[in-house]
């Protein structure tokens, strides 16, 4: 056996993270971990890697080819790590030096643990490249982390990962913020390193699709604890403990919508919010040489639509397709090139005075992290009563609070959380928070960009659940982007397709999911990750298997 958890067990400051956690690799085997935010999935890789946090003590064996890694020093680790075990981390750009180049970086490890010229470091590092998709021809490894998208720098972690050949990868949430046809193409080559080099693979996610796509074997961890594992079909489809099945619904789950919820107090659901007529955004481009005209890079080109009261909106697209700064122009930040664009009647970018604060009144965003988006030293009340401002002179001191106890209590929060700080709530908390913090001016639209792409399967069935209640309640109107389509065939009414700064496609979302008709959408939904996709393609795989070892 390649590797193996035996009994892990890990403490910090005296409260119990793991609690006897095992299980094997085998060499050229892939184990899925699947569990909620704090369920004591990364902390077990941090384990195998050596790099837990101060005050953490831990007991149990981590044997890797039949050496203990938690019985050796921190000068042999620093000579396994990269060399014996190479790790994808979830957000690269945290991963990366932000002042090297990729190239360097990719060398650094090469140079170290092989033992070779930086010369050589330097020419595997860019086979490495090559290796992973990032061309010399396209991206070299001269150039800076900031310079790549989020797709390459997780390819560039990658490099880094396997370019020791390491015989164990280990992989945490690496697709969690990458968009479906970049998530495809990852877990496509993280399965295709694996194979080729025979290694162990410990897969982190939160995502049953992904998992029942890429792991042999799948473990269920709650509260420190592995409840559940065995064979990824096999135990997809016998699912015995409670947990396991909670997971599997929410993985699953459909919030209950209303059919063109009517705001209280109006008589008519058709109300024009929001008008988009030949919207054109662009920007400037550096020049590559001094003489050189300057060259202006088109976002946005030419996108027109509408959104009535009552309407859920899904914006759907890769990363780069032009979905945040269209957002960012219907939040009035940044002003079109050309076209027009209205909410309730009055032009944002026009508007002076109380119509222009009336029209930031009537549109408010939820953004994709919440915790980026708060102030750290502020309590949750000053946090959600933030866009009060645009009502100052017309509510008091106490209606404000009243307001702000309000917002939390529709959120499922309750008026004493006004006090407490952004650290003391939990992921699904803080977005629950965002949502308030959007709800306080008693928006008629609400843009939420990626809002629950972070979320585990059960916190952000939660926040589904949420959105569609409000918007029955409360007669919201939603703008949803997402990478998600699973998210958006759940949440919204009708579907826009972006790509290259225009909507290709839009209709009704099961439309246009079920039978899409413009080739870039065809290529989207075929790459998103499906649970009973995966597990049908992995049942045919261990047929075929198994009728190779039949033949004589």
């Amino acid at each position: 056996m390649l590797f193996q958890a035996r009994d892990l067990r890990v403490e910090i400051h005296g409260k119990q993270i793991l609690k006897g956690v095992s299980f094997d690799i085998a060499a050229g085997e892939t184990l899925g971990l699947v569990g909620e935010s704090g369920s004591g999935k990364s902390m077990t890789a941090l384990a195998a890697m050596g790099l837990l946090p101060h005050g953490a003590t831990v007991a149990g064996q981590l044997p890797l080819n039949g050496q203990d890694l938690l019985q050796l020093r921190e000068a042999e680790m620093c000579k396994l790590r990269g060399r014996r075990i190479g790790m994808v981390f979830q957000e690269p750009m945290t991963a990366l030096n932000p002042v090297r180049t990729i190239g360097d970086q990719i060398a650094e490890g090469i140079f170290w643990h092989m033992r070779v010229s930086r010369a050589v470091a330097a020419e595997r590092a860019r086979t490495l490249l090559d290796r992973v998709g990032l061309t010399r021809a396209r991206v070299t490894g001269e150039r800076y982390p900031h310079q790549l998208s989020g797709g390459q720098r997780q390819r560039v972690v990658i490099a880094m990962a396997i370019a020791c050949r390491p015989d164990l990868l280990i992989a945490d949430e690496p697709t969690t913020a990458l968009d479906v046809t970049i998530q495809a193409q990852i877990l496509a080559l993280i399965q295709e390193i694996v194979d080729e080099n025979r290694m162990g693979c410990l897969l982190i996610s939160h995502d049953l699709a992904v998992v029942a796509q890429m792991a042999d074997r799948v473990a269920i961890m709650r509260e420190g604890e592995i409840v559940e594992s065995g064979p990824t079909v096999s135990l997809f489809a016998n699912l015995t403990h409670p947990y396991s099945r909670a997971l599997m619904a929410a993985s699953n789950h459909v919030p209950i919508r209303a059919r063109r919820p009517i705001r209280p107090g109006r008589a008519a659901s058709d109300e024009l919010l929001l008008s988009v007529r030949d919207l054109v955004r662009s920007y400037p481009q550096p020049r590559k040489r001094f003489f050189e005209k300057p060259r202006r890079l088109t976002a946005v080109k030419g996108v027109s639509f509408d959104i009535r009261a009552g309407q859920s909106v899904g914006l759907v697209g890769e990363s780069g397709c032009g979905k945040s700064t269209l957002a960012r122009t219907l939040l009035a930040l940044e002003a079109p090139d050309s076209g027009t664009l209205s909410v309730l009647g009055r032009d944002p970018f026009s508007a002076r005075g109380d119509a222009r604060e009336a029209v930031h009144r009537a549109v408010q965003v939820v953004f994709q992290d919440p915790y980026g988006s708060f102030n750290p030293r502020h309590r949750i009340g000053r946090v959600v009563a933030e866009p009060l401002h645009l009502m100052r002179g017309e509510i008091g001191p106490s209606e404000k609070r009243d307001r702000v106890a309000q917002a939390l209590s529709e959120v499922g929060l309750s008026a004493e959380d006004a006090s407490k700080y952004p650290h003391e709530f939990s992921g699904g908390q803080r977005q629950r928070i965002a949502i308030a913090r959007a709800l306080v001016t008693r928006p008629r639209l609400i843009i939420a960009d990626e809002p629950v792409s972070a979320l585990d399967v059960s916190i952000r069935a939660q926040v589904l659940d949420l959105l569609a209640s409000l918007r029955a309640k409360l007669g919201l109107a939603y703008l949803f982007i997402s990478h998600d389509l699973s998210v958006v065939r759940a949440i919204t009414d009708e579907v826009m397709v972006m790509n290259g700064g225009k909507i290709v496609e839009r209709g009704r979302t099961a439309r246009v999911f079920d039978h899409p008709r413009h080739p870039y959408t065809r290529m989207l939904v075929a790459a998103a990750p499906d649970l009973k996709t995966a597990l049908a393609a992995r049942r045919a795989r261990d047929a075929e298997r198994q009728g190779d070892t039949k033949t004589p």
